[in-house]
């Protein structure tokens, strides 16, 4: 059975006790730790607290790998990457998520994927590279990444697949899942609705099924085949205003993972067809009370 997996993002800005706490509350089966400059996340005595404090796994680490945790663990991206696979081994985490180079941390680019396989080979943990997406300024294409974005075409053993970065490339997660084959150990678990190419600015992180990406098909497909990764719900929640809202959008990201209400989780329809809807459904309950 698949493994559901919920990352300690998905709570942003709340910390990360409360994504463990959040986590046990929706009922996954575990947690990815977005490694960031919050030291908790650093720690791995205190992460094995909170594990069996809310008696949920670490599945996998995310390394600090975004812009603002330039500082985490010095400057070194070689270095990064190997403590966040220590402190994978030591909370029990099988899984490191790491995202492609930049183009200008020219040295750790250059050697990127044998450093990825010596690191796994040294810590024996898996360490998945998760695709990103090209970046636009002004319209005009900027290489950022090296040896690029999309790890469907480097040679590395282990892949992590995100839908949103998928939407936001252009890229259809259901051919990237099919090339990728055995090679495919890891999900993020979200959605997106448009290319940068069609206007799109942002790294929505959707809920699962409210967006334009095959996320149903893509989980049928590593359902079939007994696939033995997790997957990880990396979602926005950012608009919830209560505590209540908040695990409403967990539990229905959940419930989707495990593909027990794809028949229930409508595609999400337009701001205006949405009011539309929502008038219409209004003006039906007055007549029926009246």
């Amino acid at each position: 059975m698949i493994r559901i997996g919920m990352s300690t993002s998905c709570v942003y800005p709340l910390g990360v006790e409360e994504g463990f706490r959040h986590a046990k509350l929706a009922g996954y089966d575990g947690v990815e730790v977005m490694v960031t400059r919050d030291e908790v996340t650093q720690a791995p005595e205190t992460l094995r607290a909170l594990s069996e404090r809310y008696e949920i796994p670490i599945l996998s680490i995310h390394a600090p790998v975004l812009l603002l945790t330039h500082f985490v663990w010095g400057r070194d991206p070689q270095v990064k990457l190997e403590k966040s696979a220590e402190l994978a081994r030591e909370v029990g985490a099988t899984t490191v998520v790491v995202h492609p180079p930049f183009r200008w941390q020219s040295g750790y680019a250059e050697n990127f994927l044998r450093i990825v396989r010596e690191t796994t080979a040294t810590h024996g943990v898996e360490i998945a590279v998760e695709n990103m997406f090209p970046w636009k300024v002004k319209g005009s294409s900027l290489k950022a990444y090296s040896p690029g974005w999309d790890p469907v075409v480097m040679d590395c053993d282990a892949v992590t697949l995100d839908f949103s970065h998928a939407a936001l490339s252009g890229r259809d997660s259901l051919e990237m899942a099919l090339a990728l084959g055995p090679r495919l150990r890891h999900v993020h678990l979200c959605d997106g609705s448009g290319s940068l190419d069609e206007g799109r600015v942002f790294d929505e992180h959707l809920l699962p099924g409210y967006g334009g990406q095959p996320v149903r098909e893509v989980l049928a497909l590593l359902a079939a085949n007994d696939w033995n990764g997790s997957v990880v719900a990396e979602v926005n929640t950012r608009k919830a205003k209560t505590e209540g809202e908040r695990l409403h959008l967990l539990r229905e990201t959940l419930a989707f993972g495990r593909q027990s209400e794809w028949a229930q989780t409508p595609k999400a329809l337009g701001k205006r067809k949405q009011k539309k809807a929502d008038k219409a459904e209004l003006k039906s309950r007055q007549s029926a009370a009246e």
